[in-house]
């Protein structure tokens, strides 16, 4: 049997893993002197709270080799193969880690870069599952992975630029003119890195501009999985891009699957972003 591994930069936490029968090992979030398990001893919701009450932005480790290796021993020692999904390695070290835990296990473990993070991660993991249950191997399940995970597309409009100022991406006077006009950068996950891809003054702009990025890319293969995203302590400005992006899907599916953005990806950003993530046509 093959065993589907995931690091928590993926937003999947430790009880929805073990519903979908998958290994979730966690990165560590620092808030000041207290360090929390992502996914597993803080929710994305209690994430939030920290980070909008919190002066500092929080730290983010990668997992240790040591975190993979216990689970792949016990994964092997069951005689099952493993499939390992890690954020890309342009983000984190995590994908390092894992390819130096796999290498005591032969051909029993396969490390996979999804050149992604949250949604983007998630989609190519929820991909991976399908294949377990078509009974392929581990080998064949990666070499899949690999072929079609460049055809993942990730897109947010980032509601604030303060998470942006405070980690040190942005410098204040640009934070301070974008609040002034109401600049919503758009962001994407291209070639493995969190770019800027476009901005608009206001939200409905904003949105219109993400859908216009949409339909650039072709569209949405709703034969893939597929789903959008946001941050923060609700999910209304969400709701409001699903209804007002209606067109998008409307003729393909009665729902959108919706996911929260955790804290790896969350850091950066801050409340208040929503996105799209599908597999291009």
């Amino acid at each position: 049997m093959v065993k589907i591994v995931i690091d928590s930069a993926a937003d999947i936490g430790k009880e929805e893993a073990e519903k979908l029968g998958i290994v979730m090992v966690p990165m560590v979030i620092t808030f000041g002197a207290e360090e929390y398990y992502d996914g597993v001893n803080i929710t994305p919701l209690q994430f939030y709270e920290k980070l909008i009450e919190g002066d500092e932005l929080p730290k983010t480790s990668q997992v240790s080799p040591y975190r993979f290796e216990e689970a792949f021993e016990k994964i092997t020692a069951n005689g099952d193969e493993a499939v390992v999904i890690t954020i890309s390695s342009k983000l984190s070290g995590t994908h390092a880690s894992a390819v130096q835990a796999a290498e005591k296990f032969g051909d029993k473990v396969f490390v996979v870069d999804s050149l992604n993070a949250c949604i983007g991660e998630r989609l190519l993991c929820q991909y991976a599952l399908r294949l377990v249950e078509q009974g392929l191997s581990a080998k064949t399940i990666a070499e899949k992975l690999n072929e079609v995970k460049s055809k993942i597309n990730v897109m947010a409009m980032i509601n604030t630029l303060e998470y942006l100022k405070k980690g040190g991406r942005i410098s204040a006077a640009a934070a301070f003119a974008g609040s002034m006009l109401s600049l919503k950068p758009v962001v994407a996950i291209i070639d493995g890195e969190v770019k800027v891809i476009g901005k608009a003054l206001g939200s409905k702009k904003g949105n219109n501009l993400l859908n216009g990025l949409v339909e650039k890319k072709g569209g949405i293969d709703f034969s893939m999985p597929y789903g959008v995203i946001w941050s923060g302590l609700n999910d209304t400005l969400l709701q409001k891009y699903v209804k007002d992006s209606a067109h998008l899907w409307e003729s393909e599916t009665d729902s959108v699957p919706a996911y929260m953005l955790g804290g790896t990806i969350g850091t950066h950003i801050g409340p208040g972003a929503i996105g799209v993530a599908f597999f291009e046509k």
